[in-house]
C-alpha cells in the first residue's frame, strides 16, 4: 500500500478488471462458431449494434494522451482546446453522411483496400506499410508509455514496467478475441471512462468551491473558475500583437484563433475520423443505417468529452495560481494527476479504472487495426496468397502479439523519446506531418472522378514534404512575414508558424498539385467510384440526431465565443 492508493481503490480497480474480462470472455464464447471467419474476426461483420459502434469509437479515441494531454492543454489554453472535441462532432456528421456510404457501397474493409480500388496497388502498398509503422511506433507506443507513466504516478511511482506489462496483457486479452470482443467490451470501457471522468470533474469543481469559500458545490465551483480565469473560457485565442507576452504567443502557436477553423482543425478531424483504419473499422462491417447511427452517437458523446478531459485542467490552473495545488509537478501535463489526489478513497480507484479503460480500449483497438491491415493488405496479398479463413485469423493474432511486443520493447526504456516531448505532442507531431497529403488523397479520390493514381502518390509525398517545409524551414527561408503566413517567436531563439496553419497551407498546395496532375489524365478515371444521390440521403431519425448535435455546438460557441 502507498500514499496514493488505498485498499478500497485497489478493490474498485480489481472489480472493474473482472467485469471487463468476464464480459469479454462471454462475448468470445458466443462468437466461437465464427472463430475462424476472417471477416467476423477483423470486422465483426453484421454483428455490431449502433450503440456498440458509437461506444467503441469513443473508447478507442479517448486515451491517456487525452486525459493527461488535453487536461494539460486545458490548464494552459483553457476551453479553446475543447474545439478538438466539438469540431470532431461535426466531422463525425460529415463522415456519417458522406464518407461511410462510399466505403460501404464499394465494399471497402481497409484503408489500403480503398487506395487499391480507387487508385492502384502501389499506392495501397506504400500506405499500408506507412500506416503499420505509424500505428506501431507512434500511436501504440505513445499510448502505452503515457498510460503507464500516468498510472505509475498514482500508484507510488515504483511500478512503471509492471504497469506497462499489465496494460499490454490486458489489451492483448481483449484484442485476441477479434473486433466483436473489442467493440462490446468498449461499451463497458466507455461507461467506466465517462462515469469515472465525470466523478473526477465533479470533485475538482467542489474542491474549487471549498477552497474559495462558496461551499462544496459543483456549479458554484464552475462559476469560480469563470471568475478567476475568464481568459480560460474564450474559444478564440486572439492574434498576438507587438506587446503580447511570450505566454500569449505560445498559446496562439498552439491554437491560432479563427485561422484554426479555416485550416488545420478540419484536416486533423476529417482525416482522423474518416480516413483512419483505427476508427473507420468499427463501422465498415455494419449496414449503412447502423453505421450512421453509431457514428452520430459517437458525435453526441464527443460533446461531453471536454467535461472529462479538459475541465479538470482548468480547475487545476485556478487552484495552482492561488496556491492550493502544491502537489502539481511536471508542468501542465501533471494537472490531471494532481487533481486526482483530491478524490476520496474508492473514487480514486474508479478514476484510475477510467484512465485504464481509456488506455486499454485504445491499445486493443489499435492492435486490431494493425492486425487487419497486415493480414488483409500485406500477408494475404504478397506473402501467402492462398491463406484460408482459419490461417488469416491465426496470422492476425500473431500480428496482434508482435505489435504489442514491439510497443513494450520500444517503450521499456523510452527508446523513442516520447517522455521528452510528451505523448500528446508526439502523436500530433508525427501524424500531423502526413495528414494533409493523406486527406487530400482520400477526399479527391472519393468525390472527384478525374483524380489519378499518379496524383495520389505525388500528393502523399508532397503533403509530407510541404508539412516539413512549413513547420521547420519556411521562416528561415522566406522570412517571418509573407502573404501566406506570419511566424512568431517561440521563446527558443527561433520563429514558428502555428501548426494548424502549416497543415492548411500544405493541404492547399497538395490539393492544387493533385488537381493539376489529374487534368493531364482522362476526364473520368476508369477507377473512379460510382456515386448517386440516393447514397447520401438520410432518414428522419438521422436528421434529428444531426440537428440536435449541431444546435448543441452552436449554443456552446455562442456561450464561450
Amino acid at each position: 500500500m502507498n500514499q496514493n492508493l488505498a485498499f478500497a481503490d485497489y478493490a474498485v480497480f480489481i472489480i472493474y478488471f473482472i467485469v471487463v474480462a468476464s464480459y469479454g470472455f462471454t462475448i468470445y464464447n458466443k462468437r466461437k462458431k465464427d472463430e475462424h471467419d476472417a471477416k467476423a474476426y477483423f470486422l465483426a461483420e453484421g454483428n455490431l449494434t449502433w450503440w456498440a459502434i458509437g461506444a467503441s469509437l469513443i473508447a478507442s479515441n479517448i486515451s491517456a494522451e487525452q486525459f493527461i494531454g488535453m487536461s494539460g492543454e486545458g490548464f494552459f489554453l483553457g476551453i479553446a482546446v475543447a474545439a478538438y472535441e466539438w469540431i470532431a462532432a461535426i466531422a463525425l456528421i460529415i463522415v456519417a453522411v458522406w464518407f461511410i456510404p462510399v466505403y460501404l457501397k464499394n465494399k471497402i474493409y481497409t484503408m489500403p483496400q480503398f487506395l487499391k480500388t480507387r487508385y492502384n496497388e502501389s499506392t495501397a502498398l506504400i500506405m499500408a506499410v506507412f500506416w503499420l509503422f505509424l500505428y506501431v511506433f507512434v500511436n501504440l507506443t505513445s499510448i502505452l508509455y503515457l498510460g503507464a507513466v500516468a498510472i505509475n504516478g498514482l500508484a507510488g511511482g515504483e511500478y512503471l514496467h509492471v504497469i506497462m506489462i499489465g496494460l499490454a496483457v490486458f489489451a492483448l486479452f481483449i484484442s485476441l478475441g477479434g473486433m466483436k470482443v473489442v467493440a462490446y467490451t468498449d461499451v463497458i470501457q466507455v461507461a467506466v471512462l465517462i462515469i469515472g471522468g465525470l466523478v473526477t470533474s465533479y470533485i475538482a469543481l467542489t474542491t474549487v468551491g471549498q477552497y474559495f469559500g462558496v461551499g462544496e458545490n459543483a456549479i458554484a465551483g464552475f462559476k469560480v473558475l469563470m471568475r478567476e480565469a475568464p481568459e480560460h473560457f474564450k474559444m478564440i485565442i486572439p492574434k498576438p500583437t507587438a506587446t503580447s507576452s511570450q505566454l500569449d504567443i505560445d498559446k496562439y502557436l498552439t491554437f491560432p484563433g479563427l485561422l484554426s477553423y479555416l485550416a488545420g482543425i478540419w484536416i486533423i478531424n476529417l482525416n482522423y475520423w474518416g480516413c483512419n483504419q483505427y476508427i473507420t473499422q468499427r463501422a465498415l462491417g455494419a449496414d449503412l443505417q447502423t453505421a450512421r447511427t453509431g457514428i452520430l452517437f459517437a458525435g453526441f458523446l464527443k460533446l461531453l468529452m471536454p467535461l472529462i478531459v479538459m475541465l479538470p485542467g482548468i480547475a487545476a490552473y485556478v487552484l495552482y495560481q492561488n496556491g492550493h495545488l502544491p502537489q502539481l509537478v511536471g508542468g501542465k501535463d501533471g494537472a490531471y494527476s494532481a487533481v486526482l489526489t483530491f478524490l476520496p478513497t474508492g473514487l480514486k480507484g474508479l478514476s484510475v479504472a477510467a484512465l485504464t479503460a481509456a488506455i486499454v480500449a485504445s491499445l486493443a483497438g489499435k492492435v486490431n487495426s494493425i492486425s487487419t491491415i497486415y493480414t488483409l493488405d500485406i500477408h494475404k496479398k504478397y506473402i501467402q496468397k492462398d491463406a484460408g479463413e482459419k490461417q488469416q485469423v491465426n496470422i492476425g493474432r500473431i500480428a496482434v502479439f508482435a505489435a504489442m511486443l514491439l510497443a513494450v520493447l520500444f517503450t521499456w526504456n523510452d527508446l523513442l523519446g516520447i517522455g521528452g516531448v510528451g505523448g500528446f505532442t508526439y502523436i500530433q507531431k508525427y501524424t500531423g506531418f502526413i495528414s494533409p497529403g493523406v486527406f487530400a488523397m482520400f477526399i479527391l479520390g472519393m468525390f472527384w472522378k478525374r483524380t489519378t493514381g499518379t496524383a495520389a502518390i505525388v500528393g502523399v509525398i508532397l503533403g509530407f514534404l510541404l508539412s516539413v517545409l512549413f513547420n521547420e524551414y519556411a521562416p528561415a527561408l522566406f522570412g517571418n512575414e509573407t502573404l501566406l503566413y506570419t511566424a512568431y517567436p517561440n521563446g527558443k531563439g527561433a520563429f514558428e508558424i502555428p501548426f494548424h496553419i502549416c497543415m492548411g497551407l500544405s493541404f492547399f498546395f497538395t490539393t492544387l498539385t493533385m488537381v493539376a496532375i489529374s487534368f493531364a489524365g482522362p476526364k473520368v478515371n476508369p477507377k473512379a467510384f460510382e456515386l448517386d444521390t440516393e447514397m447520401f440521403k438520410v432518414k428522419p431519425q438521422t436528421t434529428v440526431l444531426i440537428v440536435i448535435t449541431v444546435l448543441a455546438i452552436i449554443a456552446l460557441y455562442v456561450k464561450f465565443w
